[in-house]
C-alpha cells in the first residue's frame, strides 16, 4: 500500500502542474503559434457558421439535405485562407495605432470598415465561388449582386463589435474575438451566399 503522506503529495503535485501546463498551452497559442491559431480558428469557426446556415435552409425548406458536408469543407478553407490576412491587418493596425483610447479605436474601425471589410467579402466569394468550381464569370456576377447586401450588413454589426475588440481586448485575442463572432455572422453570410437572397430584392419584398 501506498502511504496516504505520499498520495496526497502526489495529488497536490497534479493540481499544480495541471494549470501550469494548460497555462503554458494557452501561452504558446496566443504567442509563438498565434499565426497559426488564427488561422484553424477562422477555419472551424467559418464551417460552424455554414453548418448552422445549412440547419437554417433545412427548416425553412430551402435545401432537400440537411448537411451538405463538402460545402461545410469549403467553408472551413475559406475561413483558412481569410485567418492569415485578419492576423496581418490586425497586427499592422496595432503598429501604425497603438495606443487603446476612443480616438484610436475609431480610426481602426474606419481603417477595418473601409479597406479591410470590402477586402474580405471579396474573398470570400471569389475563394467560395472557385472552390464551387464556378466559372471566373459566374463569381463575377455572384459579387456584383451580393456584394452591398453584405457590405451594408457589416456596417449594422462590426463598428459596435470592433470598438469594444480595439478598445478592451489585448492584441493576440483581437482575431479569436472577431472569429467568435463572425462565426454567428458566417450564418447570415452563407445564407447570402448559398441563395438568391439580396437586400435589393428584400426591400422590393417590403415594399410589396
Amino acid at each position: 500500500r501506498v502511504p496516504g503522506k505520499i498520495v496526497k503529495n502526489l495529488s497536490k503535485s497534479n493540481k499544480e502542474i495541471a494549470p501550469t501546463s494548460y497555462r503554458r498551452i494557452w501561452g504558446s497559442l496566443f504567442g509563438k503559434y498565434l499565426l497559426l491559431t488564427n488561422t484553424i480558428s477562422s477555419g472551424i469557426l467559418m464551417g460552424l457558421g455554414d453548418v448552422m446556415s445549412q440547419e437554417i435552409e433545412y427548416r425553412t425548406k430551402l435545401i432537400e439535405k440537411r448537411y451538405e458536408w463538402k460545402r461545410v469543407g469549403q467553408m472551413f478553407l475559406v475561413g483558412c485562407l481569410g485567418g492569415p490576412f485578419h492576423h496581418v491587418f490586425y497586427k499592422w493596425m496595432d503598429n501604425i495605432l497603438p495606443k487603446a483610447d476612443v480616438v484610436t479605436s475609431a480610426k481602426k474601425i474606419f481603417l477595418d470598415q473601409t479597406i479591410f471589410s470590402p477586402f474580405c467579402i471579396i474573398t470570400f466569394f471569389y475563394s467560395a465561388g472557385l472552390l464551387e468550381d464556378k466559372p471566373l464569370k459566374d463569381c463575377n456576377k455572384e459579387l456584383r449582386e451580393k456584394f452591398f447586401t453584405v457590405y451594408f450588413a457589416d456596417w449594422l454589426i462590426w463598428p459596435a463589435a470592433q470598438f469594444l475588440n480595439f478598445y478592451f481586448l489585448p492584441p493576440q485575442y483581437r482575431v479569436l474575438y472577431i472569429n467568435v463572432l463572425t462565426m454567428f455572422y458566417n450564418v447570415f453570410l452563407c445564407y447570402v451566399k448559398h441563395t438568391e437572397t439580396t437586400f435589393f430584392k428584400f426591400m422590393e419584398k417590403r415594399e410589396e
